[in-house]
């Protein structure tokens, strides 16, 4: 079986900007090739180019990295090396690496300690438990490091629906939370934090099955999450559950000259 991404042969090719966020490559009138910039609501660009030959994918990078303001992201399938090395080629480094994990949703239980409750979120102390979190980890590993779908909108911030969230709730206030959002393939958990003064006592474990034990109920078998590789308290929290490394994810950056 031919499993190399690209074909063979060098075709002519005149890169186009079409429009302000898209490339096209054309030869002879006949486009062999595509490249797009899209804007996260973070603001970050991400580069994504959809080429059959080589020649015409590097061409296509080098016209966006070119024409673009830096830093420029993109992000690939940790098993496509050839792509990867496309991308490392055109100047990008890797920036992390996430792995992706299927979760099975039938788990036991686990209550939380003594005068910690699970439950839904009310929307006030949500958001001010989310600035907690948020100053507390950008004190350590800094927020970029979080995926991006909680990352900060231009707003500054990351609660877009508190619908998706169940809370661990403490006294009068919020001591942990983790988000849970309906995708089309598979729930993903996005997020599952507690305050750096309640660590270590099973909140996360306790949100964590609770919230897959919910979901269980509703007759879904599986969740993924994605977890940075450098992130060992993560790591062993899914683990722990019984989920299991599926595919990971690479995101590389180059930030300009």
């Amino acid at each position: 079986m031919n499993t190399a991404r690209f074909t063979a042969g060098e075709p002519a090719t005149e890169i186009t900007r079409v429009t302000a966020t898209h490339w096209h490559a054309l030869d002879d009138g006949r486009v062999t090739g595509r490249g797009e910039a899209s804007t996260r609501p973070d603001g970050r660009v991400f580069l994504s180019v959809d080429a059959w030959h080589r020649s015409v994918f590097d061409q296509l990078a080098a016209a966006m990295l070119a024409a673009l303001p830096h830093p420029l992201h993109t992000v690939v399938d940790g098993t496509d090396h050839e792509l990867l090395n496309c991308w490392q080629d055109a100047g990008l480094t890797v920036r992390r690496r996430e792995w992706e994990y299927l979760v099975p949703t039938a788990v036991e239980p686990v209550d939380p300690p003594p005068g910690v409750t699970i439950g839904p979120a009310e929307e006030g102390p949500l958001r001010a438990l989310d600035r907690i979190v948020r100053a507390e980890v950008e004190k350590t590993v800094g927020w970029a490091e979080m995926p991006a779908e909680v990352l900060p909108w231009q707003t500054g911030d990351t609660v877009v629906d508190p619908r998706k969230y169940a809370v661990a709730a403490e006294g009068d206030e919020y001591a942990g939370l983790i988000r849970v959002v309906r995708a089309s393939r598979l729930p993903r958990i996005g997020l599952v934090a507690v305050r750096a003064d309640r660590q270590r006592r099973g909140i996360a474990r306790a949100l964590l099955t609770h919230s897959l034990n919910m979901l269980h109920h509703k007759g879904i078998t599986t969740a993924y999450a994605e977890v940075n590789e450098t992130n060992e308290a993560a790591t062993a929290l899914f683990e722990s559950v019984g989920a299991q490394r599926a595919d990971s994810i690479v995101e590389l950056v180059r930030h300009g000259e």
